[in-house]
């Protein structure tokens, strides 16, 4: 397996992972009403966002590199 596949399923795996974090903090109300999870994961979906577009940079960066 290359690197540039291990690097792309590792982007992808840090996607879900914090999506998946995001929801459930904003979801989960958290001990005595306060509001720490809903921000957690507020901040985890804002992560998932830049990741998926890191994974578009990564993959036009590799297209570019595999033209010259």
């Amino acid at each position: 397996m290359s690197l540039k596949i291990v690097h792309i399923c590792f982007i992808l795996l840090a996607t879900a992972l914090a999506v998946g974090f995001g929801f459930w903090g904003i979801r989960e109300p958290g001990a005595a009403g306060r509001t720490v999870n809903f921000y957690l994961g507020l901040g985890s979906l804002g992560l998932g966002a830049g990741l998926v577009v890191y994974l578009f940079w990564f993959l036009s960066k590799m297209k570019l590199l595999s033209k010259s």
